[in-house]
């Protein structure tokens, strides 16, 4: 069943990763399901099932709210993985109802509209300074000199870690995420696992200085946030704080370069942005959509379900491929053409139902002061050379992209 797709769908091959479109529009021409077997799992490449499916309740983000390892028919994580797993499997992208239901809420307490429209003037401020910097030195790396500090300064300040600890986020995020990869190697896994044991360590003696010196900042909120007898136990407040570190950059980091880059590559649209600033609201969309920063999502079957026809039982998992929704031409015009003024873009770039991303307006936030910094301040601003592709799969990145200024 999987021979048809070999060659079209290889998340190894580094000129997939270079571009991995062509291949979804040959998975979604041949049909709304396929079984890829290198990965034993359910590839999903449609916008309308991806859309459905992240609204199931029959799928899930865990099974183990209902089912043992055993009963699931799948095998537990080795012991030398617990660390990662423990800090990985009490955050809320990985948990189902009741416990996700109720750590989002009392983490919405924290993380609330007002709190994310108050960083707005922060955001700007630096976002303007970084791109100052990147002038000044007549160009540089967008990754490392605007794209990465910025939203790791700022869901840094939020939380309230120090500014002298915020050097190590970064390295422990990147390391922890290297898991969410297809068949993570033993080298990735042991970097996340001391990556993880680092990170909580780290966020233990914070969380309880906190506790005898509360502070206006989320990590101080997530301690105090209650709702009818409801808290947050130690665990979950660790793992929400690496989480929304984790998630609160590197969606973000990947957009902006992968943003510029595709900006870079349509110097049309990248003229018409550069005359009317007022595009920054629909070019982000859009470019969000035209190279997904997440390409894939995972859910397990809980309950059997059957797409066009296919039955796929209880204890497999699916893989939808935002990337492939996200080029869909049922839903999407004309959808490998990057169009800065489209306007119908339902994107599922931030995810979809009860799991959709909390941090998405402080995303679109950091975004848009970056791009508005950019075009202000460097005007000019051009590639320096042909950046190299991360080799990744499922978080889509670029190593770096070496710009300069005229």
């Amino acid at each position: 069943m999987a021979a048809p797709f070999a060659l079209a769908f290889d998340p190894w091959d580094p000129a997939f990763l270079a571009d991995p479109y062509p291949a979804y529009a040959e998975l979604r021409a041949r049909g709304r399901v396929h079984y890829y077997e290198p990965t034993n799992q359910w590839l999903v490449p449609h916008h309308a099932d991806v859309s459905a499916l992240l609204r199931d309740r029959r799928l899930g983000r865990t099974y183990q709210h209902r089912f043992t390892h055993e009963d699931f028919g799948r095998t537990a994580p080795p012991p030398e993985q617990e660390p990662f797993h423990v800090l990985n499997d009490h955050g809320m992208l990985d948990l189902e109802p009741p416990d996700h239901t109720r750590i989002r809420r009392l983490v919405s307490k924290a993380f609330t509209p007002r709190t994310v429209e108050q960083l707005k003037p922060y955001v700007r401020q630096l976002a303007g300074e970084l791109v100052s910097g990147l002038v000044e030195a007549g160009g540089g790396d967008l990754l490392t000199d605007v794209a990465e500090p910025l939203p790791v300064a700022v869901i840094a300040e939020m939380l309230g870690i120090p500014e002298a600890d915020r050097g190590q986020l970064r390295p422990w995020s990147a390391d922890i995420c290297g898991m969410y990869e297809l068949a993570p190697s033993q080298e990735t896994a042991r970097k996340a696992v001391r990556a993880s044991v680092e990170f909580s360590d780290y966020l233990m003696e914070l969380i309880a200085t906190r506790r005898k010196e509360p502070g206006d900042d989320l990590i101080s909120g997530l301690i105090a946030a209650h709702d009818e007898g409801d808290r947050l136990t130690e665990q979950e407040m660790i793992s929400t704080a690496v989480l929304l570190l984790n998630a609160g950059h590197e969606a973000t980091v990947n957009s902006t370069v992968n943003g510029w880059w595709a900006l870079f590559r349509n110097p049309g649209q990248l003229a018409a942005l550069r005359a009317d600033h007022s595009l920054i609201p629909s070019a982000i969309e859009e470019l969000m959509r035209y190279d997904t920063p997440l390409q894939l999502f995972e859910r397990w079957v809980l309950d059997e379900i059957e797409i066009a026809g296919t039955t796929i039982p209880r204890g497999a998992e699916i893989a939808m491929l935002f990337g492939s929704a996200n080029h869909d031409p049922e839903v999407f015009e004309t959808p490998d053409r990057l169009d800065l003024t489209r306007t119908e873009n339902p994107h599922i770039s931030f995810s979809a139902g009860i799991h959709y991303c909390i941090g998405a307006p402080l995303a679109r936030i950091e975004l848009a002061a970056s791009m508005s910094a950019l075009l202000e301040q460097a005007p000019t601003l051009r590639p320096a050379s042909e950046p190299e592709r991360k080799p990744n799969f499922v978080i889509r990145g670029l190593e770096g992209l070496s710009v300069e200024v005229a």
